[in-house]
């Protein structure tokens, strides 16, 4: 069975309707196939996983559920195991250790995709193009600017990875940049 990136993005929207969540799923989905490239490694794959990582959150926002709720869907749908147990460690509340470059990339980019969007939001015209590695760098300090973003898990993926936090910032600020007109940030 072959799985498509359409396959992956319908699976998406049936468990997703917040458009917040999807431009979120999106930005994951650009920054982990630019990794790819990089790394060389299958960027299909890595973009579904990217795609993927939250589908279950909407439905399944605790904790407690996610996203081993999503991994037993996606097990029940023949996706591969290493794709699920990357989407199961970019939460650290599950244990699951990221052995993978892959799960270590998804683990890298999941927050700070989210942060970036958050700094996009506050610039005067709320586009990708306007953000920077200095103005996000100088959010991250601010602990009251999108306080629900876990700073340690930034840096932590950043250092899983190999790569200085300026670099993996302005690689992921890249990667976003290219779909800023999906993401409504262009």
């Amino acid at each position: 069975m072959t799985l498509t990136r359409e396959d992956a993005y319908r699976l998406l929207t049936e468990y997703t309707a917040k458009e917040a969540l999807l431009k979120h799923a999106l930005a994951v989905e650009a920054a982990m196939r630019a990794y790819a490239r990089k790394f060389r490694e299958d960027e299909e794959a890595w973009g579904i996983v990217g795609l993927l990582h939250d589908f279950d959150y909407e439905k399944y926002p605790s904790l407690e559920f996610h996203p081993m709720e999503g991994a037993k869907i996606l097990r029940a749908k023949g996706y591969p195991e290493e794709w699920i147990t990357a989407i199961q460690g970019h939460a650290e509340h599950t244990g699951v250790p990221r052995e993978t470059l892959m799960a270590k990339t998804l683990f890298a980019v999941d927050e700070l995709c989210g942060f970036i969007t958050a700094v996009t939001y506050v610039r005067p015209n709320r586009r990708l193009a306007e953000v920077t590695v200095e103005s996000v760098k100088k959010k991250l300090k601010d602990k009251r600017f999108a306080a629900q973003v876990r700073r340690e898990d930034i840096q932590r993926g950043a250092e899983e990875l190999g790569v200085e936090l300026d670099e993996h910032v302005r690689f992921t600020i890249a990667a976003m940049q290219g779909i800023a007109g999906k993401l409504g940030l262009g």
